[in-house]
């Protein structure tokens, strides 16, 4: 279990007995109790684990030589840039970080080990790759069992989301109020006749519900430890299931389609060719004046001015509430080996706290508030204020909260088609809206370095926090 506080809080992890996470400023201590600490750390100085860590797929250890007074050990991690959590991932990335799940399960079992979890919430993401972190997790195995204890978890927290996505059209951001997943009953009554006997959902969904509900709920549970093999036999059996789960999860990858934003790059008719090449000289222009380590691309779409930050050295999270075209951006970022990590999100609508006291997993605004250099906020503000009805001044305001210096940002006149498009006959409450009041409501905040006309009649701006 994760808990990722806001800069310069210190917050500790309380759901594992076998230790706590806690995260002070930028130091990440965890601390391992009794007899659990041994797996783990034999696990860390393990060949297996160094090339782990070396790949970057196994958030990096180092064993440090305090102990807790009951004898625990304490163990330190270098911080992820920027934690997110499963309920804003694409499925791409959800299916990447079930991959990395597998793989590590299967390569702890040759060193007599296995994972006591398997739950989305031990993977971050390090801008598009995914980062095994909770090494909490790593136990020793029984050699003579063939029984996986984290399967059933592997199943309601991946498969499971995953299928209701593919099948349902429920969005994975809904898995925020199922922190240990769906129950095939939650599925079942939602399926058609045909779809709960398909060959994906009847092993993950039917049968499971069907033989639950047949079961006599005073029928004793079976012990994992009456279940006993020759060692060759149990190991056999636990790779056998790990490949059927790994055909499990990639049975359930989406159809790719396209949604009303992911091929906004091309069909973009408001642009002219000369537009588009003037907008990203602008925006790299300004990026190289100003150098930023970090960005925030806030409505990044496809990630067209994500990828030029990245390419520029940037480490890049960008944001978008369009899930199609966040995966189209996930998975250009891999190809082209970039650091920009996507997030399916939405600025008005940001990710809230949830959790125990509403503190285990943090808001989306505690985590980006003054984590960035810069931020973009190219052809979205229309959007804030038409569309969720914000006020210049408060758009304005949560952009400073989220830069430490710099910002470009795109104003979109009255007169511009996408505009009148949102506007839906309401010109009387937004005919004062203008350049003018625009660059009023953000110099309070911002002043004005860059301006730049494009033809299109928008206008692009780089501003630096006052």
């Amino acid at each position: 279990m994760r808990t990722f506080p806001a800069e310069g809080q210190q917050i500790a992890t309380f759901r594992d007995p076998a230790g706590s996470l806690r995260i002070e400023k930028d130091r990440v201590l965890r601390v391992l109790h009794g007899e659990y600490a041994d797996s783990v750390l034999e696990f860390v100085r393990s060949a297996a684990g160094e090339d782990w860590a070396d790949s970057g797929r196994l958030v990096r250890t180092t064993i440090l030589p305090e102990t807790e007074a009951d004898g625990g050990r304490i163990v330190e991690h270098p911080r992820i840039f920027f934690p997110s959590y499963p309920w804003e991932w694409t499925p791409g990335q959800w299916i990447a970080a079930g991959d990395l799940t597998l793989d590590l399960c299967e390569d702890l079992l040759a060193n007599s080990l296995i994972l006591k979890d398997a739950t989305p919430l031990n993977v971050l993401f390090d801008g598009p790759h995914p980062v095994f972190v909770d090494v909490a997790s790593v136990e020793r195995r029984d050699p003579e069992s063939p029984v996986w204890m984290a399967w059933a978890q592997f199943v309601r927290t991946f498969l499971l989301p995953l299928a209701a996505y593919k099948y349902l059209g429920w969005p994975l951001a809904a898995s925020v109020q199922k922190r240990d997943g769906y129950e095939p009953a939650d599925l079942y009554p939602h399926l058609s006749f045909l779809q709960r006997w398909c060959t994906s959902l009847r092993s993950l969904v039917t049968m499971p519900h069907l033989l639950e509900a047949r079961q006599s709920s005073s029928r004793p549970a079976v012990s994992a430890r009456k279940w006993k093999h020759s060692p060759d036999v149990a190991l056999a059996v636990l790779r056998r299931n790990l490949r059927f789960l790994r055909r499990a999860l990639h049975s359930l990858s989406p159809e790719k389609f396209a949604s009303r934003w992911s091929t906004y790059p091309e069909n973009a008719a408001h642009y002219s060719a000369e537009d588009h090449s003037a907008k990203q000289r602008f925006v790299c222009d300004a990026l190289l004046k100003t150098c930023p380590s970090t960005v925030l691309d806030i409505g990044a779409n496809t990630g067209t001015y994500s990828r030029i930050a990245a390419s520029l050295g940037a480490r890049v999270v960008a944001m978008d509430s369009d899930a199609q075209a966040c995966e189209r951006n996930w998975r250009d970022a891999q190809a082209q080996k970039l650091s920009v990590q996507p997030l399916v999100a939405d600025v008005a609508r940001p990710t809230p706290a949830v959790g125990w006291r509403n503190a285990e997993s943090l808001s989306l605004l505690d985590r980006a508030r003054g984590r960035f250099d810069c931020v973009l906020v190219l052809g979205l503000v229309h959007h804030l204020l038409l569309a969720d009805q914000l006020p210049l001044g408060e758009i304005a305001q949560l952009l400073r909260d989220v830069t430490k210096k710099w910002l470009i940002v795109e104003w979109v006149p009255s007169a511009d088609p996408k505009f009148q498009e949102l506007l839906r006959g309401r010109d009387h409450l937004y005919n004062h809206l203008n350049e003018e009041r625009f660059q009023e409501a953000f110099s309070r905040f911002f002043a004005f370095p860059l301006r730049e006309p494009l033809k299109n009649g928008r206008v692009l701006f780089l501003m630096e926090a006052r």
